[in-house]
Parts: structure tokens; sequence; C-alpha cells
């Protein structure tokens, strides 16, 4: 981006991004978790930035938000992806109408006291194949009773909180703030995963658990995801795609300063990266109507795109030693896969698995 918001500029984030660089290659196996960083963001005001004023937090504009996940996805990927779950997760209680439940947690959510993730993935992306809802809802006195299976949930072992979705018997729907010590929530272990493992990524079973009015978030109503301000396919996915082009990017010019016969491979990369970067700040500006290559499903489209080719480029830039897998470059191949699988709506899929097999080359 050309021009940064000044609290993405000030010396504190800067120097968190550095920490957050020099750290990121620890944060591949499963048992790790990316506490230090966490306690980094919280030190660094970042872990503020979507919590209102009134509860102690930053409360930056939409575009100050999508600017800073960029730059930090490009520093660390892992604990990026952590922070959007913990932000997806604050922003919906930020959003309900529940004033008791904002005054209660939102003062502690300001530092990494306290960390909320969110279970909503089978209310838009994941399982929706399925006849019988993931997690049903059923009414009782003074609250609901939930049951049923919660898949990845980001820390789901380290949450206090779990923002999640249940689906009651007339088929609308709930988002409550279930807490993880509440009788009846079973916490599986983390799943491996091809990337990003630190993100103790895990399914969460519900038997039967009782969660009082006072956690009511949203409902009940019909599709609670659209009525809460959330869905699939967001501005915050592509960010972090944007930033993980960057990441790679940035790996090849460093090959490219030894060898410069790279220089006409990088420069088109960087090109598109500042093209990319400057339509996603327009995007989520809010200025004007969206065109539509500006879309959230355009730009991510186009992001994931970016940053599996910049990946692999780095990977044949890197030659053999790229392929070892302590090296950044086998990193960033395996991450940037996680793209197109994290909260991507089929038409995005889509677009990507034609150009893929170079669709475009033949005619219907």
């Amino acid at each position: 981006m050309s021009e940064l918001p000044p609290l993405i500029e000030s010396a504190s984030f800067q120097n968190l991004l550095s920490e957050l660089r020099n750290s990121s290659g620890q944060l591949n196996d499963v048992d790790a978790w990316p506490a230090e960083q966490l306690s980094g963001m919280s030190k660094a005001g970042v872990l503020g930035w979507i919590i209102p004023e009134e509860f102690g937090g930053s409360g930056i504009t939409n575009a100050e938000l999508t600017a800073g996940y960029e730059q930090l996805s490009a520093a660390c990927l892992a604990s990026t992806f952590v922070l959007t779950q913990r932000n997806a997760a604050i922003q919906r209680i930020v959003q309900s109408q529940n004033s008791y439940l904002k005054e209660d947690l939102l003062p502690d959510l300001v530092t990494d006291e306290l960390f909320a993730t969110v279970g909503i993935s089978h209310l838009t992306t994941s399982r929706q194949h399925l006849g019988e809802p993931a997690v049903t809802a059923e009414r009782v006195d003074a609250g609901f009773h939930l049951t049923g299976e919660i898949p990845w949930v980001t820390g789901a072992d380290k949450a206090d909180i779990i923002v999640c979705g249940g689906t009651l018997e007339n088929n609308t729907q709930i988002l409550v703030a279930l807490e993880t010590v509440n009788q009846g929530v079973e916490i599986a272990p983390a799943v491996p995963l091809m990337a990003l493992n630190s993100s103790r990524t895990a399914t969460v079973k519900l038997n039967h658990v009782f969660v009082s009015l006072e956690y009511l978030l949203h409902g009940p109503v019909e599709n609670v995801m659209k009525q809460s301000g959330g869905g699939a396919g967001s501005y915050t996915t592509s960010a972090l795609a944007v930033g993980h082009a960057a990441n790679a990017i940035r790996q090849l010019r460093e090959e490219a300063s030894r060898r410069p016969e790279l220089n006409e491979i990088l420069q088109p990369f960087v090109d598109e990266h500042a093209s990319l970067s400057a339509d996603l700040c327009l995007a989520v500006s809010g200025n004007a109507d969206t065109p539509p290559n500006l879309t959230a499903e355009a730009m991510r489209q186009r992001s994931n795109s970016l940053a599996l080719r910049a990946s692999q480029a780095c990977l044949a830039a890197s030659k053999g030693a790229g392929f070892v897998a302590s090296h950044p470059a086998s990193r960033l191949v395996a991450e940037a896969m996680f793209f197109l699988v994290w909260s991507c709506p089929q038409p995005v899929v889509l677009g990507n698995l034609r150009e893929l097999a170079c669709a475009s080359n033949y005619e219907n």
C-alpha cells in the first residue's frame, strides 16, 4: 500500500512486525501456540483494534484494519490467522445488542488475558451438504441446550469463549458466546494440518450444553450469519492472502539480489501485488459502489491466485534448498494452499480451479 495509516506506521507496530518475522518459523508444529506473538500484539495495542473506545480499545476503521492484517500476515501468517479468528468472535460480540455481555467481556479482550474464537463455519461453508444441522439448539427455560459438533475451531483448547451457532427446530438460528468451562463441552485434540498447525484447530463436541440467555448474541432468526454481519469470503481473508504473497515476493527479492536473472520474474509479481493491495484498500474504503472487479469474491480469487503463484515461484527460485521442510519457501507453499479451503465460497473455488485447469484456454 502506498500510504499506510499512522497506527500501522507507528514504531511499536513496526517493532512487532520485526518480532513476528523472526519467530514465524517456530510455529510449524502442532504442539505450538503463538502465545508470545499474541502477547506482543497485546503490548502493541493490536488486540484492541476492533474493540470500541468505550471498552478500552481503539476502534480503528475497516481500511486501517485491512492494512494491519496485510502487514501482519506478511510477517507471520499463523499468528495473524489466529488473530482473525479471535477478532471474528469479538466483532460479533460488538455487533450484538447484548449490553451485559459487552460490558462483561470486551474490557478483558483488549489484552491477551482472555482468548475468544469462533465456531461458525458450519453456518457458512462447512458441512452445508449434510441434511441435518451440525449443531442443534433447543429452547429451554432461561436459555438453550446445544448439541452437536462444531468443526474447525481455531485455538479450541486455548479458548475461554467460543462464539458459535446452533439451529432450532423451526430452522431459525442463534449465535451465543459459549464458555468452554460449561458442562458438556468436549474439545478434541488439534488436527494435524498441511500448514498452520500452531492454530491448534480442532473439533468441539457439545453434549446437551446449557447456555443461558445472558450469553445470547444474535437470534433466533433465519440465516443468523447474514443478520450478524458475517459470512464467508470477506475482505479479511483477501488481506491475509495479499500479505502472504508479499512475504513470498520478499523472499524472491532476496534470491534475485544474488541472481540478477530472476529480476524479470520478480518485477511482474511486485507490480501485481502493488495493484492488488491498492485495489483492496479501495474496496474496503466504502467511498463508492463497489465495481465488479473489487467485490469480496473477485478480490479473494485474485488474492488466492497471487499467493499461490508467488509462493511457488519462491520455491522454484530457491531450488533444492527450498524443498527442505525448514526452508521459508517450503513453508510458504504449504501455507498458500490454506487459502483454497479457508472460508472460501464456491464461486471463488471454481474460479481458482478454472485457473489451475487453464480452462480459459478452452472454448465451451
